[in-house]
């Protein structure tokens, strides 16, 4: 059987489909990942997923694309090409799939399944209704198994990523601790200033410290490292990046890709986690985590990209102080 799995937002929504993908895979002789733009590193990274195909979806993303019938015909021709028989559509709660699903009708898939509290007319042979209180990953494995694709024996349903590579040579030698500052939308980042705090602080408790950061936040990483921590700022793709995390005591990061990362290779994470969206549907996954920042803030469940309250009170009222307790409880944990 040849199988579709579509992920059409970020980074780190398709790390948390991961375990969804294996399931799939469990029962297909082929299957490919239809991800967006923002998820295709990711997807890459995947164990289980033969080939991945990317779209830029017009309802999607931060500058979704405008619509473009020869683009909408171009990708059904690719769909019809693969000749897969079923397809697998993941989204968050609060997106639909039924845009895909047409065109994945459209492109003759044989069976569709999706979870949607909508009515799907014909769009869907699956339908299927989530269950109160999942995270996204269990409720993206509650989706495929739906679908008949239950995870192979043994498999724990954490997320998972390919070996990475030896990133020593990035790090140097010893243990550390990474402070991961950027964040995809401004309402989830810690602020400069507190991040830099932390890395001081931790630097004089005898951490060594490795900051983080993707390609244009080469001056936040710089600022946050201070000449007290190693600046990875630009240095690190997504697989060396996940080679830095997995050899991290434990990463604090705000609600952002590198922190499901990190859960993807087994890295305790203290969390920066911004109320705009739920915490028990979108904390890190499967490793141990403490959570900081008000989760009753007036903020919560927003889904803002920019801070709604002035300040930013429900993170930037954790202090350094606080991220240096939450990383020695964590690493006494992981050594007890």
């Amino acid at each position: 059987m040849r199988a579709l799995v579509v992920r059409l937002d970020s980074f780190g929504d398709v790390l948390l489909a991961g375990p969804a993908v294996r399931a799939v895979a469990a029962h297909a002789g082929h299957v490919t990942l239809l991800c967006g733009p923002r998820g295709a590193d990711a997807a890459r990274l995947l164990p289980a997923v033969d080939e991945v195909l990317v779209w830029a979806a017009p309802w999607e993303g931060f500058d979704p694309p405008p619509v473009s019938p020869a683009d909408v015909d171009a990708l059904i021709g690719r769909l019809r090409a693969g000749a897969y028989d079923a397809a697998l559509v993941l989204t968050s709660y609060h997106q639909s799939p039924l845009p895909i699903a047409l065109l994945l009708r459209l492109a003759g898939v044989g069976r569709i399944g999706a979870e949607s509290v909508d009515h799907a007319g014909r769009l869907l042979d699956v339908r299927h209704r989530r269950r109160e209180g999942r995270h996204e990953a269990e409720a993206a494995l509650d989706a495929a198994a739906a679908m008949g694709f239950h995870p192979p024996p043994g498999d724990d349903g954490r997320l998972r990523v390919l070996p990475p590579p030896d990133t020593g040579g990035l790090t140097g030698n010893g243990p550390y601790v990474v402070l991961h500052p950027g964040a995809s939308a401004p309402a989830r980042a810690w602020s400069p200033h507190r991040c830099a705090e932390a890395v001081s602080l931790l630097a004089d408790a005898g951490h060594r410290v490795v900051v983080t950061g993707g390609p244009g936040e080469e001056d936040l990483t710089r600022h946050v490292a201070g000449g007290l921590a190693v600046d990875l700022g630009g240095r690190t793709g997504p697989r060396a990046l996940a080679g830095v995390l997995r050899l991290a005591d434990v990463v604090v990061s705000a609600n952002t890709g590198p922190a499901h990362l990190a859960a993807a290779v087994g890295t305790p994470v203290v969390s920066l986690f911004a109320p705009v969206v739920p915490a028990a549907r979108w904390a890190p996954y499967g490793v141990p985590v403490i959570l900081l920042g008000d989760q009753s803030a007036s903020c919560a469940d927003t889904r803002a990209l920019t801070c709604p309250v002035p300040g930013h009170p429900c993170l930037d009222e954790v202090t350094g102080q606080d991220v240096v307790r939450a990383v020695h409880k964590l690493i006494q944990e992981r050594h007890s």
